[in-house]
């Protein structure tokens, strides 16, 4: 277990995201706990990078001091797999909300599923999706979105390092993502569709690497608390 002062000085934890928790409620969970059993006011506890609710996978927790080095950890290289469905869209580009329009997909081969992924590698342009969590004008995207008003997004430029697709089962198609800092995989999955001359969104995501940090080595929430009550 480790103690306080090492907490106050400083843990970087790994943590596997379970689907349907915030980011911020993992971090939260985490913080109540440490305040919870060594019986203090405050402590830092922040997130380097969030995932999306309906995102599983690796999120790097800093404590005490080391919440310093997260803009460090944030900007690093990150690893995502995941499912894009053909087909069809989502306004949310993944299934946060309903299908809205369905696209035909039979002039889409698997041959051609692998050659349009080359479209995506380097630097490119990338529209956030409307349902984010970016700030404009003082409030979230997200915000705009779930009450129907319009608002303009500006592209950003970021960079795909690979993109691989593991496996196709029909319209599901798995892949790996390695890409750059700001990257939506969301966007990247409804974009996909596009450049297929149908629509897709993505079913699934699990953020596997940021930077030298993997995943494997990630333990659960449950494991954390487990670990502070052992003593």
């Amino acid at each position: 277990m480790k103690t306080l002062e090492e907490f106050k000085e400083g843990q970087v934890l790994l943590i596997d995201k379970p689907l349907n928790w915030t980011s911020f409620q993992v971090v939260n969970k985490l913080r109540w706990k440490i305040r919870k059993t060594f019986n203090i006011k405050k402590i830092k506890v922040g997130h380097a990078g969030t995932l999306d609710p309906l995102a599983t996978g690796l999120l790097v927790i800093c404590t005490g001091k080391m919440t310093k080095q997260i803009n460090t950890f944030q900007a690093q290289i990150k690893e995502y797999t995941g499912t894009i469905v053909l087909g069809s869209t989502t306004p949310s580009y993944d299934l946060e909300t309903e299908i809205d329009k369905t696209y035909p997909t039979n002039h889409i081969t698997n041959e051609l599923i692998h050659e349009t992924t080359e479209q995506f590698i380097g630097d490119i342009s990338q529209y956030p999706p409307v349902f984010s969590a970016i700030k404009k004008e003082g409030k979230r995207l997200y915000e705009f979105a779930r009450a129907g008003e319009e608002v303009e997004i500006k592209p950003r430029t970021i960079t795909i390092n690979e993109f691989e697709i593991t496996n196709i089962d029909g319209l599901n198609v798995d892949f790996r993502v390695v890409c750059s800092k700001g990257t939506y995989i969301r966007s990247l999955a409804h974009d996909f569709g596009k450049a297929l001359q149908s629509g897709s969104h993505l079913s699934a995501l699990r953020r596997t690497k940021i930077g030298d940090f993997n995943v494997k080595n990630a333990i659960t929430i449950e494991n954390f608390i487990e670990s502070l009550d052992s003593e």
